[in-house]
């Protein structure tokens, strides 16, 4: 009993001694964030005549942000599946490499993340424009005659999105792998399960949750991009990052951008908390 009552006060006395350091910390995250989008929705909420939810009621009822949102789920989607294969794929073949060799594949995995997100959008340009390397190719070997159109379409701003969504699916995905207990694949090798079997049946249910948050993950990051679209849909491909671009540069309407951000902040914190509960659940700590 005294020793819980030890470890309690510790606790206390921690938490009151850590106050300084995290004060400013928690000053600049309200100032910096809460207040922000307390504004934001405050904006929201403002009509010529004072608190009205009219701009929610523009939004729904306008068919331009309808074809944007939809645009948006679909090219996210697109994009969400294209990680979650490739990314399944990859992680799987870096847990059956040597120890060295999986340093390099993860060295290489992680690369990316040293190098800006705008210089690798640009340098998509360099490799799918029509003067690019793909196209050179494939018009060398004769597989086409004329270019063809990567950029400036959905495919374009698919696979840059895919590219730099693809290591965060990735390295959640290698470390459910190699925690998987070989016991169980080697239990059911012994009972005669075939490969497939033993992959179907044993392995890939118990990736199962770090896959479903790492696509949750990739879904929440994919609903608010801007770069991307931006850079390789060359304005052709409307989601919903560039139409707050719009209505805040181009058009000001704040109201209705408000609006947008707050419908946009609410889905995302709903996927989060999804994200969340299949994080822990991978993890053990549910």
């Amino acid at each position: 009993m005294s020793g819980t009552f030890n470890s309690v006060q510790k606790s206390q006395r921690f938490r009151q001694s850590a106050m300084p350091f995290i004060g400013p910390l928690l000053l600049l995250l309200v100032v910096g964030f809460n207040i922000p989008v307390l504004l934001i929705f405050k904006y929201s909420l403002c009509g010529p005549q004072g608190l009205t939810v009219a701009n929610y009621e523009s939004l729904v009822t306008t068919p331009v942000f309808i074809k944007v949102v939809a645009n948006t789920f679909r090219i996210t989607i697109i994009t969400t599946l294209v990680v979650a294969i490739f990314g399944y794929v990859l992680a799987y073949w870096i847990t059956g490499l040597t120890s060295r060799s999986r340093n390099v594949a993860l060295a290489l995995v992680i690369l990316p993340f040293w190098v800006s997100v705008l210089v690798r959008t640009y340098a998509w340009i360099v490799v799918l424009g029509n003067a690019g390397l793909v196209n050179r190719l494939l018009q060398w070997s004769g597989l086409t005659v004329s270019p063809v159109a990567f950029l400036y379409n959905d495919l374009g701003v698919t696979i840059g999105m895919a590219n730099i969504q693809l290591p965060l699916l990735v390295l959640p995905l290698y470390a459910a792998m190699i925690r998987i207990d070989k016991r169980h694949l080697q239990a059911a090798a012994s009972l005669g399960a075939s490969d497939r079997v033993i992959f179907w049946r044993v392995f890939f249910p118990q990736t199962v949750p770090a896959l479903l948050s790492g696509v949750m993950l990739v879904v929440i990051l994919c609903l608010g991009f801007y770069v991307t679209p931006a850079i390789l849909g060359g304005g052709r491909v409307p989601m919903v990052a560039n139409m707050l671009d719009t209505y805040i540069n181009s058009i000001p309407k704040w109201e209705l951008a408000s609006a947008v951000s707050i419908v946009l902040l609410i889905l995302t914190l709903v996927l989060f908390g999804i994200y969340r509960r299949l994080d822990a659940r991978a993890t053990g700590h549910v």
